[in-house]
């Protein structure tokens, strides 16, 4: 008997909610709400340069282990 899928009986299961989304409405949004929102996204930015910079290291490296 095959195995129960769990999206065929019940859908897919929701999606978590975003934080925040580029472009969402703000209108509504406190002061409060708005500096967390900041500070989210400020975060997000210096994840992502983490990750580039780790990705420039790499390819660095790389390149001078098979320079000629």
């Amino acid at each position: 008997m095959p195995a129960f899928d769990e999206e065929v009986g019940f859908g897919a299961k929701p999606k978590l909610p975003l934080a925040h989304e580029i472009g969402q409405n703000i209108d509504d949004l406190s002061a409060r709400e708005l500096t967390e929102r900041i500070a989210l996204l400020r975060a997000e930015i210096e994840r992502l340069e983490r990750a580039i910079h780790a990705r420039q290291a790499t390819r660095a490296a790389a390149d001078s282990v098979f320079k000629f």
